[in-house]
């Protein structure tokens, strides 16, 4: 997995991928941050990595209303 440091504009092209009980790490997800209504969700965007390049990248994350986005990764660099 690639760790990053920030994300440096905007997320664009949002899909939702999964809702409720399609998504695996649901009761995960419900035991640690709480809330009922978890998408799985994916975007793209520039990232900054840790070696200090930013690359365009496909992220994935979970978020819920009211929490907000949660575990960020990237899942794939698209330049």
């Amino acid at each position: 997995m690639i760790k990053f440091r920030r994300i440096i504009e905007p997320i664009e092209k949002i899909e939702i991928i999964a809702r409720r009980f399609s998504i695996d790490e649901l009761t995960l997800l419900r035991d640690k941050f709480g809330g009922r209504n978890w998408r799985k969700v994916k975007g793209q965007a520039f990232v900054e990595l840790f070696t200090g390049e930013i690359r365009f990248a496909e992220l994935h994350w979970y978020e819920c209303h009211g929490i907000g986005k949660r575990k960020i990764k990237i899942k794939r660099l698209l330049d």
